[in-house]
């Protein structure tokens, strides 16, 4: 495993998320920003968070795979959230379950979530960058 994540002694364990990972390796992937858009670049899930959350991180592991890593390689996620209050965690937790649970995954890495005005669409709610490091 390249990357390794850990809740240091003297910080909160949060729910999640981890606080910090370390990654050992020899190669960065950066992953720009995947958003709810399927293979052919229509959209997905219009004002519907969830499913939002579950394209987006659904692309962002199909990117990954095309980089040759996969989710358990990932060092750090940046969400982004058009219009975020904390009334939305429930369908970003529920998008999100749905795509750890179809793929497999364990989506518990330190993330950072920002509130946006708006992203590069009009209808996009969410977008999700990710950099891994592969041997």
């Amino acid at each position: 495993m390249t990357v390794e994540v850990i809740n240091p002694p003297g910080l909160p364990t949060p729910m999640g998320y981890a606080q910090v990972s370390v990654a050992t390796g020899g190669r960065i992937v950066c992953v720009s920003g995947q958003v709810a858009r399927d293979a052919d670049g229509q959209p997905v899930g219009g004002g519907d968070l969830a499913a939002q959350v579950e394209q987006a991180y659904t692309n962002l592991t199909l990117a990954l795979e095309g980089a040759g890593a996969g989710f358990d390689d990932v060092a750090k996620l940046t969400v982004y959230v058009v219009d975020w209050t904390p009334d939305k965690m429930g369908a970003l937790v529920d998008g999100a379950t749905r795509v750890a649970a179809s793929k497999g995954i364990d989506l518990i890495r330190p993330v950072t979530l920002i509130g946006v005005a708006a992203l590069g669409e009009p209808d996009l709610l969410i977008e999700v960058e990710a950099l891994a490091v592969i041997p």
